[in-house]
């Protein structure tokens, strides 16, 4: 499998390559060269393989000859060594849970495959790579879990001042060795904008090699296509139809989605469910792609005014508005009606909802509303544990949220954060980065 860069179909490279350059060097995102099909044997059977048969069949086209069967089958048993569950909350809608992993967000599969295929590639090299990465919440927790100590990376993290959550801040801040993390004077559209800015410096990229683990990177994006074959293989039922609705920030992991539907997983939609950062139901609407200055949520994590891998998912539809109106829907709540969901499922279905699992299920909700169909099976995620939102949630349900046995020791840790604070400034960013 090779890869082109959005912005030149003609610049193909690896999938080793695509993955070490993080971003194509004319500044497009890598995107492959075919979407493969899956045989429908296999999906009809898909209850009678392990999570590790259906992972490897799923992401093996894609690597090709980058590395051996037998390495990405290991990669693939470090990486999916937790649950994901699927719960039913009420009628024909269910909740599939990607929060169970070491930093109780849906991330954690992906910074970790990606750490194992990078780890591989290091020791074919012998290079130290450099791992640059923005984050607005949960992809530097992931990122710093998921590579820490890793040997021959480094992690440089940026994210935010005040644009996160305490217990998040800490996820990236506290582990030390190998990962450095930056506090930016800015939102995340100023760190990814950084981040990408760097990967087209000749200065840096002359002295690091330098990769990226935002879903940017397609070794970040591709193995969140598991998640939608595993919710499939615990619902599947004859004639059923599924939707997903999918808390949207820089749209990866529903990319992700629409990338497994291509390889012949039967979603009939997608509901790309946002906060107030409401460029993509815009979009839909309007046809006009406006980003406006980014408002700060209880849902941080999609507090994303561009988001990168919309043009993957554009491009995917053939740049056609009418093809991607027939396959997804976008909708965007405030945090009063986030709050409120909240709420109102704890007090009906005894379910807590983190912030961004209840805007999936504000978008799900609002199209079965606007779409009867009692065939659907309705899924949306639910992407991070409620615990680290635990200030933004309701006042009333926070002494019902659990703190899980793995967070107690950092929540409870006397380990001295380390960051360099830096305000947004490109010059001074790479001015530090070259001098360090």
């Amino acid at each position: 499998m090779l890869y082109y860069s959005l912005e030149d179909h003609k610049n193909l490279v690896s999938f080793e390559n695509a993955v070490l350059r993080g971003l194509a060097t004319d500044g497009g995102l890598y995107f492959p060269e075919n979407i493969p099909i899956l045989k429908r044997q296999f999906l009809d059977n898909i209850q009678k393989y392990d999570i590790y048969t259906i992972a490897m069949e799923i992401i093996k086209p894609y690597i090709g000859k980058s590395i051996s069967e037998e390495s990405i089958y290991r990669i693939i048993q470090t990486t999916l060594n937790f649950t994901f569950p699927l719960q039913r909350i009420h009628d024909n809608i269910y909740v599939l849970e990607l929060f169970h992993g070491p930093t109780l967000a849906f991330k954690d599969v992906g910074a970790k495959f990606m750490a194992g295929c990078l780890s591989h590639f290091h020791k074919k090299i012998g290079k130290l790579v450099t791992v640059l990465v923005a984050t607005s919440g949960d992809t530097g927790g992931a990122v710093a879990k998921g590579f820490h100590n890793v040997s021959g990376i480094e992690v440089i993290i940026l994210y935010p001042y005040k644009g996160v959550s305490l217990l998040q801040e800490k996820q990236m801040t506290c582990l030390g060795g190998n990962i450095l993390a930056l506090e930016i004077k800015g939102n995340f559209d100023d760190c990814q904008s950084m981040v990408k800015k760097a990967f087209l410096d000749k200065e840096i990229r002359d002295k690091y090699l330098l990769t990226s683990a935002n879903s940017i990177n397609i070794g970040r994006l591709l193995p969140q296509m598991f998640y939608y074959f595993l919710a499939y293989r615990q619902i599947i039922e004859e004639n059923r139809k599924f939707i997903f609705s999918v808390p949207s920030g820089n749209f990866g992991n529903i990319c992700a989605g629409m990338m497994a539907e291509k390889m012949g997983l039967p979603i009939k939609y997608f509901i790309a469910s946002t906060n107030i950062n409401d460029t993509i139901p815009r979009f839909l609407k309007t046809e006009k792609y406006h980003p406006l200055p980014v408002k700060k949520t209880i849902s941080n994590a999609m507090d994303i005014s561009h988001p990168s891998n919309f043009s993957r998912i554009w491009h995917l539809y053939e740049e056609s508005m009418v093809q991607l109106r027939k396959k997804m829907s976008s909708y965007q709540f405030t945090d009063e009606e986030t709050l409120a969901i909240i709420e109102m499922v704890w007090q009906e279905h005894k379910y807590m909802l983190d912030p961004h699992g209840a805007i999936g299920y504000l978008g799900l909700r609002q199209y079965l509303q606007e779409v009867k169909d009692p065939l659907a099976t309705a899924v949306f995620l639910e992407t991070a544990h409620p615990i680290k939102f635990l200030d933004h949630m309701p006042y009333s349900l926070r002494e019902e949220i659990l703190v899980p046995k793995k967070l107690e020791v950092l929540l409870n840790s006397e380990k001295s954060e380390k960051k360099i604070s830096m305000s947004n400034n490109y010059d001074m960013f790479q001015n530090w980065l070259i001098n360090r």
